[in-house]
């Protein structure tokens, strides 16, 4: 059963582009849904979507997760794995409701994740049957990246950028991911947020526009 996510849209009525947020563990779409504000003047005819995680967070019943993580909320790895399938349906189904309600095709639309929106990105729009115009991954990391040659039907571009000082992602597993991308044939930009702990620069949002600006031709 395909859950339905809410969502808010931020964008003129008519768009001709769409860049979708994917919320970390405990945030909800609003989280990230504010930086449609400064992207929106250097991106005109986009049309700005954050949808809400399925799930109630177990850590922060205020916020939401796309999958419990057991070691912070002391589910266990079966729960997790369940959880994660069910919220892989939920997004396809939500993306694919994206495009037809806006009538643009799959490489019109970018994906923005952040922590595990970023894992849920990264897992989710390579195995998509159409590629979109990018991903971009923001203090995540890359789960299961020994399936992820197997498994890969599309190639879209990939950003990754992490903090230097993030505590609760390692930096390090930006390189992982990088490596396993790059392997699996993926053109990869990278972008190090340094001194920045877990979250979203100035430098990083301005490197996150020019890497839409350019796959979305604007």
């Amino acid at each position: 059963m395909v859950r339905e996510l809410k969502s808010q849209r931020r964008g003129p009525q008519k768009a001709d582009a769409v860049v979708v947020f994917l919320h970390g563990y405990g945030a909800d779409g609003t989280d990230l849904l504010g930086l449609a504000d400064p992207l929106a003047p250097h991106l005109p005819g986009t049309a700005f979507y954050a949808p809400d995680a399925p799930e109630r967070c177990l850590n922060n019943p205020m916020g939401y997760q796309w999958f419990p993580i057991p070691w912070l909320d002391g589910s266990t790895e079966a729960q997790a794995k369940s959880s994660m399938a069910l919220s892989i349906d939920d997004i396809n189904a939500f993306l694919d409701k994206v495009l037809a309600d806006e009538g643009v095709a799959p490489d019109r639309m970018v994906v923005f994740g952040f922590s595990q929106g970023t894992m849920m990105a990264l897992h989710v729009l390579p195995r998509r049957d159409s590629a979109v115009a990018g991903i971009i991954g923001c203090s995540g990391r890359l789960l299961a990246p020994e399936l992820l040659a197997a498994e890969l039907r599309v190639k879209p571009p990939v950003l990754l950028m992490h903090g230097d000082q993030d505590p609760m992602v390692p930096f390090a597993d930006m390189g992982l991911a990088a490596d396993a991308l790059n392997a699996a044939g993926f053109e990869v930009y990278g972008h190090v947020m340094k001194g920045t702990g877990h979250g979203i620069s100035p430098d990083g949002l301005s490197a996150a526009l020019g890497f839409m600006k350019q796959v979305l031709g604007k």
